[in-house]
């Protein structure tokens, strides 16, 4: 990758309102107010928000994710500027396992699961919609994404699995 962070690619227009990142567009929010959307819908529309989500950021991250790529490097310097840009963005920390056709996520501090509260299921829809974006970019094939564990259920930390699909 280029070595410019996030931070630094990062371009605020006072004019416009607008943070941008190329011609991306960012938007900073609390995450109580957005998770709280979620939170307050009952069920089985919850649960189909929260899959629309992730369908969402899988489309618009996988878009960064291919312009990080595209900068130049491998998919172990992509994960590298995944797991560097997390943290700016908020979206706590990140560490990457990567082996063969298995992508494995670690997040510290998941706004997601903080912002929705206590739940009996995982809530980490965006994150998981990131990593299947990012996933299919470094293993080279459509992968499934599972969060195994989620801080809004008790656990310490958020984890997720992405395997290539059968």
């Amino acid at each position: 990758m280029s070595g410019t962070t996030f931070k630094d690619r990062l371009a605020y227009d006072p004019a416009k309102g607008e943070w941008l990142d190329q011609s991306r567009r960012y938007l900073m929010m609390r995450p109580d107010a957005l998770m709280g959307i979620f939170r307050t819908l009952p069920e089985p529309a919850r649960s189909q928000a929260l899959d629309a989500l992730e369908a969402s950021i899988h489309i618009q991250g996988g878009d960064s994710a291919r312009a990080y790529l595209a900068m130049g490097g491998s998919g172990a310097a992509l994960l590298t500027t995944i797991a560097e840009t997390a943290p700016m963005l908020g979206w706590g920390r990140w560490t990457f396992t990567h082996s063969g056709r298995t992508l494995g996520l670690t997040v510290t501090n998941s706004p997601f699961a903080a912002g929705f509260g206590p739940s009996p299921t995982p809530v980490c829809h965006a994150i998981k919609g990131m990593v299947r974006a990012v996933s299919g970019l470094v293993i080279g094939a459509e992968t499934v994404v599972e969060e195994t564990q989620c801080t809004a259920t008790g656990a310490h930390e958020c984890r997720f699995e992405a395997r290539a699909k059968v």
